[in-house]
């Protein structure tokens, strides 16, 4: 069994500023480690297409959209909040990243290789229907949920976000939208401080404490999402994968490790496995040690395998 990666050239384009953590350097860290690893020769490579405006519009606000071509800079940068920033290199990159996404599904739904990864920067799950933020511009993970169920009539789709900050973002935009189980855990109290207080059928949120183990949060992903996630029956499984929970990564205070990332992999293929035809997408959010990132990748990919 192979997987699928998705990235493009562009995404390398989104050019911060030189002590910014979200960083172009982040993408090949994690291409060094998979050539490192020999999981190149189990995973076919393919880059993506661009996101249409359309396609974003499912996601987001119209005007949002619109704000965010017009205030693309052909020079210079300029702040879309605190944290985010566009230089003239963004918006393709974003456009990318978003489109990776959207490629992942159809190659998932179409092919005989049911499994993808995406390689892609900027980040997206703090980016809410109408507002940039925590580095992200277009929210890539809900760009493909909103594609899956607009072009093929899915009615059940998963989201699994299991970054050390809130995915603030996707929980907005699906926070009305039953056909979308969201399940989340993060550091808490901590950036974006949204997530603790929610109450809903379909979001399962996971606040956890600066200095969570790996045995912990197994424990809770086994006794409250494994469990729904199964009722659900969901019929494509989206990761929004941050692997900035690594102990080794001084972005937040988790204490997970790579096989804590090749064991919820695993889960989430065997679920896949009884319920949709083993398709299952990740989609790269936060990790910020190049070295923990690169290897967390590649434990993560191997348990998709």
């Amino acid at each position: 069994m192979s997987i699928t990666l998705f990235s493009h050239p562009a995404c390398m384009q989104h050019q911060v500023s030189e002590i910014h953590p979200e960083e172009p350097a982040r993408m090949s860290a994690i291409n060094d480690q998979i050539i490192r690893s020999g999981l190149e020769l189990a995973i076919r490579q393919r880059d993506g297409k661009a996101a249409s405006k359309e396609q974003l519009y499912h996601a987001h606000d119209v005007n949002y959209v619109h704000e965010i071509f017009n205030k693309a800079p052909d020079e210079g940068h300029v702040w879309l909040d605190p944290d985010t920033l566009m230089t003239p290199g963004s918006l393709q990159a974003a456009l990318y990243a978003a489109g990776c996404g959207i490629d992942a599904v159809d190659e998932v739904m179409h092919s005989d290789n049911p499994r993808a990864f995406c390689v892609v920067r900027p980040p997206g799950h703090h980016a809410t229907h109408d507002q940039a933020m925590g580095f992200c511009i277009f929210n890539n993970i809900a760009v493909a949920a909103t594609h899956a169920m607009a072009a093929y009539d899915l009615e059940r789709v998963a989201i699994i976000d299991f970054d050390v900050h809130h995915g603030n973002g996707t929980e907005d935009i699906f926070s009305n939208d039953e056909r979308v189980l969201l399940c989340s855990s993060f550091q808490h109290p901590f950036y974006p401080d949204t997530g603790a207080d929610t109450i809903s059928p379909h979001i399962i949120n996971s606040p956890m404490p600066a200095g969570t183990s790996g045995e912990q949060w197994r424990a809770e992903v086994e006794q409250r999402w494994l469990p729904a996630l199964d009722h659900f029956s969901p019929q494509l499984i989206l990761v929004s994968a941050g692997f900035d929970g690594h102990a080794e990564d001084d972005m937040g205070n988790f204490n997970l490790r790579e096989d804590d990332y090749f064991w919820i992999a695993k889960r989430l293929k065997e679920l896949a496995e009884r319920h949709c035809e083993g398709r299952v997408i990740g989609m790269l959010e936060g990790g910020y040690d190049h070295s923990s990132l690169g290897r967390s990748v590649v434990a993560f990919v191997k348990g998709l395998i």
